[in-house]
């Protein structure tokens, strides 16, 4: 995705996926052939088969106007529910890589990434104590996606700090953590995260103690509006599948050609690049990668 709708009306401060779903339906439309109202273009026609993957649409690249150190890259990482944690090492890269590929850099300044199933309740400080569990937050179908533990989010940190001490991530960030989940987080890493992103319910109300414990730890807190759940299996079947606002990728009834079988998102990533002598944002989209089993 790299439209949209000059226009995406929505309440402020509701957690919505809508900018990366209308976002997603607008460039699928905008790169399909012209055709009779009443039928969907074959997928084919405006996507691009690799050997390992399908791009919709096709894809190309739309390098920054400037030198690179004109810019301040932030990539937000959407790990998603259930899928193995084992894999993100491969996923975080790839996802860097096609953000890369795309803005014509070898480097990002800022990765957040945001793990299953945490929300942040800016009523509550501690609501993100393992003692206090608190009800899962539910993803845009209504089905609950459990928080993950700690040990995961760890190890899968340990890739993260891995990348940095290569160069391609400048600083590295997290979300929704309050003053218990990141109290526990910090006693197990190396290079502490430098941003923790969170989705205030209310206007600017962030608790007292993590703006403080934040201060202690030298980590900047920025917010938020995106679901916990970016993107869950049933929207993305009814994006990629046929009738009213569907692409007509997956097989159904009057599709016949379509591809047949379960498609699974696996993760998304947003990126924006912004020039930092104007504040002006140049570009900004999203990738989403999702996987066909039979």
């Amino acid at each position: 995705m790299s439209s949209s709708p000059s226009v995406t009306r929505r309440p402020f401060f509701e957690k919505s996926n809508t900018e990366l779903t209308s976002s997603l339906r607008s460039n699928f439309s905008a790169h399909q052939p012209s055709q009779p109202a009443s039928t969907t273009p074959p997928y084919k026609s405006w996507t691009t088969q690799t050997p390992s993957a399908l791009y919709i649409p096709s894809h190309t690249p739309s390098p920054l106007s400037e030198p690179r150190d004109s810019y301040d890259i932030t990539v937000k990482l959407f790990y998603l529910p259930n899928i193995p944690a084992d894999r993100r090492c491969a996923q975080t890269r790839e996802a860097i890589e096609l953000v890369l590929k795309e803005l014509g850099s070898t480097s990002i300044d800022l990765l957040i990434v945001s793990f299953p199933g945490i929300s942040f309740d800016a009523d509550d400080s501690d609501s993100d104590d393992d003692d206090d569990e608190p009800s899962p937050p539910q993803s845009s179908d209504g089905e609950e996606v459990p928080p993950e533990d700690i040990e995961t989010m760890i190890t899968t940190w340990r890739s993260l700090e891995a990348l940095q001490a290569e160069g391609l991530v400048q600083k590295l960030g997290i979300a929704e953590f309050g003053v218990a989940r990141l109290g526990k987080f910090l006693e197990h890493t190396r290079i502490k995260p430098s941003v923790n992103q969170i989705n205030v319910r209310d206007c600017c109300v962030v608790p007292k103690p993590l703006i403080l414990y934040a201060k202690q730890q030298q980590i900047e807190l920025l917010t938020h509006n995106d679901c916990t759940n970016i993107l869950p299996r049933g929207t993305l079947r009814q994006i990629l599948g046929e009738g009213e606002g569907g692409s007509g990728v997956l097989a159904g009834e009057a599709n016949v050609e379509g591809l047949r079988g379960d498609v699974v998102p696996l993760w998304v990533v947003k990126y924006t690049a912004v020039v930092k002598d104007r504040g002006v944002v140049e570009n900004k989209g999203y990738f989403a990668v999702a996987e066909l089993r039979e």
